[in-house]
């Protein structure tokens, strides 16, 4: 983990000083990938130190680093470029990579035994063993039908998550006329609530639900096709029924972002293999939300008619592809209602 923030940062340091696109582009690429070695190392560090039993609280606290950070960045990075310049800001995101990298690699345990809460002497298991049992564990996740359910269940919940933070502002444009600092603020509420919903969302699964995720998660899954519904569905613009559904919807994605992109996948996963169970799950996740821009566009495009002021969209289909997919995100979800847990 510490290392793939310091190479991360190493990178953005790299890019403040590039004026090439082919080496920008390569260092980018590296750069995205080496940042994919953090979210796996918190998820198994998670599952090593915390019991089942209130797993989710922290977890959730932890899932909310993803738009703490982005905040983090809009309003740091962003001061820092708009007064010297973007190469600036690369440069400072790696000098705060830098000092993260060196927090993590100095107080980070990879287990409570290595903490010292637990004598490692008392595993009587050889390495050979371990090693068994480890690569066990991660073929048993690739058989797991209910981990490939959740994967596809996150990666429509996914299409429907960056659809809005995508496309949402140009909808509020082209179809209910609103100008951009209008719709822009509209669509960022959603993204406030986001951190509300995950940061209580364990909390709320272990404290009133006894660690099960399945009620929540279809609670605050239908809370999301509600929304959607509001949002897209309620033709004229009004503004305080467009608030109310980005206060659900980003509440809904916030709360299905913790369980659906992971937690659920960790909780039935063997302990030696929840970041096997959580790579699964991102990788459709990612794939999920790089097809809902591809779809999208060819969706709008083929549904915009050219008048003699201007560009005309109908965005009926688009609303139905947002909607149909949280919709099946819910149904799949459903389908692993009976998955047993593995602490």
């Amino acid at each position: 983990m510490s290392t793939g923030l310091l190479v991360s940062a190493i990178v953005n340091i790299c890019l403040g000083f590039t004026g090439s696109f082919v080496l920008f582009m390569i260092l980018w690429g590296i750069n995205g990938w080496v940042q994919s070695m953090g979210a796996a190392p918190c998820v198994v560090s998670l599952s090593r130190w915390f019991p089942a039993r209130n797993r989710g609280s922290f977890y959730g606290f932890w899932s909310a680093s993803h738009n703490i950070g982005e905040a983090f960045t809009f309003i740091v990075v962003a001061s820092v470029v708009s007064f010297a310049g973007w190469r600036y800001g690369f440069i400072g995101a790696g000098i705060i990579g830098l000092i993260g990298a060196a927090v993590i690699a100095a107080f980070v345990y990879d287990t409570p035994e290595s903490y010292g809460y637990a004598s490692v002497e008392s595993d009587k298991k050889s390495n050979d063993e371990d090693c068994e049992d480890f690569n066990y564990a991660q073929k048993m996740v690739l058989r797991m039908p209910a981990i490939w359910i959740l994967a596809f269940a996150s990666a429509f919940m996914y299409i429907s998550r960056y659809a809005v933070n995508s496309w949402g502002v140009f909808f509020l444009q082209a179809e209910k006329g609103y100008d951009t600092m209008d719709a822009s603020f509209i669509i960022s509420i959603s993204s406030v609530c986001g951190i509300v919903g995950t940061v209580f969302s364990g909390l709320i699964s272990d404290r009133f639900f006894r660690g099960s995720r399945n009620v929540p998660a279809l609670i605050f899954g239908i809370l999301n096709v509600a929304a959607l519904s509001m949002f897209l569905l309620i033709p004229g613009r009004h503004f305080w029924v467009d608030v109310l559904s980005m206060i659900m919807f980003g509440l809904g994605i916030g709360v299905l972002i913790c369980f659906l992109g992971g937690l659920m996948a960790v909780d039935i996963a063997p302990k030696k293999a929840s970041g096997a169970a959580l790579g699964i799950v991102g990788i459709a996740s990612y794939i999920g939300a790089a097809l809902q821009d591809i779809m999208n566009g060819v969706l709008i495009e083929n549904n915009k008619t050219m008048t003699e002021s201007g560009c005309v969209y109908d965005f009926t289909c688009v609303g139905y592809f947002w909607i149909g997919a949280a919709m099946l995100s819910v149904l799949l979800t459903l389908c692993v209602w009976n998955a047993k847990k593995n602490n």
